[in-house]
């Protein structure tokens, strides 16, 4: 409404989809699966909603850990089923679009473009008028977006660099050895320092970085070591480039195994965590970035908009 989100329930899953997409361009089988589980709940609660469910219209816990609102839709919810870097990069992504068909969703792959657009749409909502860069680590991509908050992006760029495709490329073996981050910080640099320059030279130097998706919030969730995620803690925090270099250090230095143990960080992330905040430590440094924001309104918010407007 009035070009806002307003969440009545919110439910993940980690399902590395883009797990060996970076070797073999093709979606392992039991990645596939892992995603059709999880938007099987995912209809599940949407269903509630639509009157559908035995307990619609009731406050309750979601199966996804979400929590359902009070009152039920009349109507069928339209819906939108997004899909990004994993898929755009699979020559089996038909098969996959084929098994969430026979779930009832339609699933959209979206260019790395069109990631930008609407990852900047759900960030920049939060701080309309206001100058901002947008970061966006994935699995596979990652994008950089400048612009107005709320406003339409002035610069975008997706990426070929995620966290799930630098660990693949540098970071199997852990503990990381020195040269094995090295050669992770040398690939991300080569690869984003023309766009960072061009981004500051277009008059962002000092704007206000909102960094969204797993990699930033984890930063969060681990610094305040939350036993539960609570996104309420997470959004809007003021994270220092310190904070990132600290965890850094940090799993670089421990066994990925260990790394399931850290509290605040979902087991699930353990593997590519360190990949991620290899990127995220670049960004900021070719930047010229003290900090960033973390934001819980992302892809997902900008789709919930572009649905609402008839955009999908």
């Amino acid at each position: 409404a009035d070009g806002s989100c307003t969440e009545v329930a919110r439910g993940y899953r980690v399902c590395n989809l883009g797990q060996d997409v970076d070797r073999t361009n093709r979606l392992r089988e039991d990645a596939m699966d892992r995603v059709a589980a999880a938007i099987t709940e995912f209809i599940a609660i949407r269903d509630s909603f639509a009157g559908n469910g035995e307990t619609a219209g009731q406050p309750h816990e979601s199966p996804a850990g979400g929590r359902v609102g009070d009152a039920a839709c009349a109507s069928p919810i339209p819906t939108v089923c997004v899909a990004t870097s994993a898929a755009r990069d699979a020559e089996n992504a038909g098969e996959f679009r084929a098994r969430l068909a026979h779930l009832g969703v339609d699933l959209a792959v979206i260019p790395g473009e069109r990631e930008a657009a609407l990852s900047f749409a759900g960030a920049g909502m939060a701080f309309p008028g206001e100058p901002v860069v947008v970061l966006d680590i994935g699995g596979g991509s990652t994008e950089i977006i400048a612009g107005t908050g709320a406003g339409t992006p002035a610069l975008a760029h997706s990426f070929n660099v995620g966290c799930r495709r630098i660990t693949e490329r540098f970071l199997t073996v852990s503990p990381a050895a020195p040269e094995a981050l090295a050669a992770a910080r040398t690939w991300a640099a080569g690869e984003f320092c023309d766009y960072a320059e061009h981004v500051l030279a277009a008059g962002f130097s000092g704007a206000r970085m909102v960094a969204v998706a797993g990699t930033a919030t984890s930063v969060v969730s681990v610094g305040k070591a939350m036993a539960a995620y609570d996104p309420a803690q997470i959004h809007g925090v003021r994270v220092p480039r310190s904070e990132v270099q600290r965890q850094l250090d940090l799993f670089a230095a421990m066994t990925v195994e260990e790394r399931r143990g850290v509290v605040g960080l979902d087991p699930k992330r353990a593997e590519v965590v360190l990949g991620g905040l290899v990127i995220l430590d670049v960004l900021l440094d070719l930047l010229g970035a003290e900090g960033y924001t973390a934001s819980e309104t992302d892809l997902l918010h900008g789709a919930a908009l572009a649905l609402a407007r008839g955009a999908f």
